[in-house]
């Protein structure tokens, strides 16, 4: 999955925003929708901003399912 990073402030932590769009059952009008993950990066090397890619790994606490894979 590959998202922007839209928070830094926790450590190790980063939260990503992922979008993807999505077509109205009724109307077939695309709309935008957006995921938050909470992914791990363990050297602290992303800022807000930068696009990354994130993949889904073991549970690391209650709401990190993800690690960061690379920055793009």
């Amino acid at each position: 999955m590959a998202g922007t990073v839209v928070s830094n402030k926790m450590q190790k932590t980063i939260v990503v925003r992922v979008a993807r769009l999505v077509k109205h059952p009724k109307y077939k009008k695309y709309l935008r929708r957006h995921t938050k993950l909470y992914a791990h990066d363990e050297r602290g090397e992303c800022q807000i901003g930068d696009r990354v890619e994130v993949i889904q790994t073991r549970p690391r606490s209650k709401l990190k399912r993800w690690r960061l894979l690379r920055k793009l």
